[in-house]
């Protein structure tokens, strides 16, 4: 074949692969403790300092733990949940009461990555599909962090406000 025919033929090669293998779902990976190791010793506690976060606070739902790990003007770019410290344990607050705190994160953890002062949080989420009734679909949710002096200082998410 032809280098000319050859590449008039790849795009189309490609959006078959593609289809073929259109959707391949995220996994969790088991191995939590060895996702917070990095040989920067700053990274490391970045990501530890999420990791603790969101176990005790956010899963666990243990609010007076707040002040270990927010800052008092904590930045929200989730659109449904107020911005700073004292309206965050607020809004979660009214989620749900406390409860034990795991030794690891309950939901299906992906990946922790940390670059500078952010961390992120990789998570596979699972959905009804709207387009097939009783089916499911896995899909890939993230949660990151600023980290400012020791503390979470700003977060973002990719959630949208409900209908």
């Amino acid at each position: 074949m032809s280098n000319i025919r050859f590449l008039a033929l790849l795009p189309a090669m490609l959006w078959f692969t593609v289809i073929a293998h259109a959707q391949v779902p995220p996994a969790p990976d088991p191995d939590q403790e060895r996702m917070l190791a990095s040989p920067d010793p700053a990274l490391a506690a970045n990501k530890r300092l999420v990791y603790n976060f969101w176990r005790e606070v956010f899963e666990a739902h243990h609010m007076e733990l707040a002040p270990r790990y927010l800052t008092e003007a904590y930045i929200q770019h989730n659109p449904n949940v107020p911005s700073g410290r004292s309206a965050f344990v607020d809004f979660f607050s009214k989620t749900g009461p406390a409860t034990p705190i795991e030794k690891r994160i309950a939901r299906p953890l992906v990946t922790i990555v940390a670059e500078r002062d952010l961390v992120t949080l990789v998570f596979a989420r699972e959905y009804d599909d709207p387009k097939e009734a009783g089916k499911k679909y896995t899909t890939t949710w993230f949660d990151m962090f600023r980290i400012k002096d020791g503390k979470i200082d700003e977060h973002w998410d990719p959630a949208i406000k409900p209908r």
